[in-house]
C-alpha cells in the first residue's frame, strides 16, 4: 500500500554485483511505497547492460536496474544512503575507493546511513564506526570491534542516524526504522522552516 509520508525524499542504494537480493529489493520497495524516490547506484565496472545481479541465499538471483552510475552520483542529491549486504557486494564496495569516498561524503553531510548484514564493511573502510553502536552479520563483529564500534546482537540498532541490522530475517524491523528516521528528519526540517 502506497502512502506519501516520504514524498520528496531521495534515497541512494549503493550496490554492485552480488548484493543480497532481499536486502536491496525489500527496503527499496518499502521506501518507494512510502513515497520516496530510490536510486540504485553502482560502480561502472559492476554494471552489465544497465543492471547488477543479486545473490539470492545460495546462488545468483534477479538483476536490478541501475539508475545512476557511481561516477555520476552526487551526495548532495540524497537524503539517506542504504548499503545492502551480500558478501560479494560488500567486499567489492569496501575495496573500491570511489564507493568508500561516496559513503564518507554522505556521512560528512550528516545524512542517515542504513546498512544490513555485511553492509557495514564499507563503513569500516571509511572509519565511520568508531565509537558507534551497531549490529551486523555475526561474522563481522570482530572487524567492527577492531574498528572501534560497540557491536551488539540486536535486530536493528539506530545510533544518531546510523541504522544497522543483522540479516534478511530483520528486514521488517530494518525497514520500519529507516522510515521512522526519515520521517523524523522531515519533521525536524518542517520545524526549522
Amino acid at each position: 500500500m502506497r502512502n506519501n509520508t516520504l514524498k520528496g525524499k531521495r534515497i541512494a542504494i549503493l550496490a554492485t554485483e552480488g548484493f543480497e537480493q532481499s536486502e536491496l529489493e525489500k527496503p527499496k520497495e518499502a521506501l518507494e511505497n512510502a513515497g520516496a524516490r530510490v536510486d540504485v547506484i553502482a560502480p561502472e565496472e559492476g554494471i552489465r547492460s544497465g543492471k547488477i545481479r543479486s545473490w539470492d541465499k545460495t546462488g545468483w538471483g534477479d538483476s536490478v536496474d541501475v539508475e545512476v552510475t557511481l561516477s555520476d552520483a552526487e551526495p548532495d542529491d540524497y537524503d539517506m544512503l542504504l548499503l545492502p549486504g551480500g558478501v560479494i557486494n560488500a567486499d567489492k564496495l569496501r575495496a573500491d575507493p570511489d564507493a568508500v569516498n561516496f559513503v564518507m561524503e554522505i556521512a560528512a553531510r550528516c545524512k542517515p546511513i542504513a546498512a544490513i548484514c555485511h553492509g557495514p564493511w564499507t563503513l569500516i573502510e571509511g572509519d565511520l564506526v568508531r565509537g558507534r553502536m551497531l549490529t551486523s552479520w555475526p561474522s563481522l563483529q570482530t572487524d567492527l570491534r577492531n574498528a572501534g564500534a560497540n557491536w551488539v546482537d540486536e535486530e536493528v540498532v539506530e545510533d544518531e542516524g546510523l541504522i544497522t541490522s543483522r540479516n534478511p530475517g530483520d528486514i521488517l524491523s530494518f525497514n520500519k526504522k529507516i522510515i521512522e528516521v526519515l520521517q523524523a528528519d522531515t519533521a525536524e526540517y518542517s520545524k526549522a522552516s
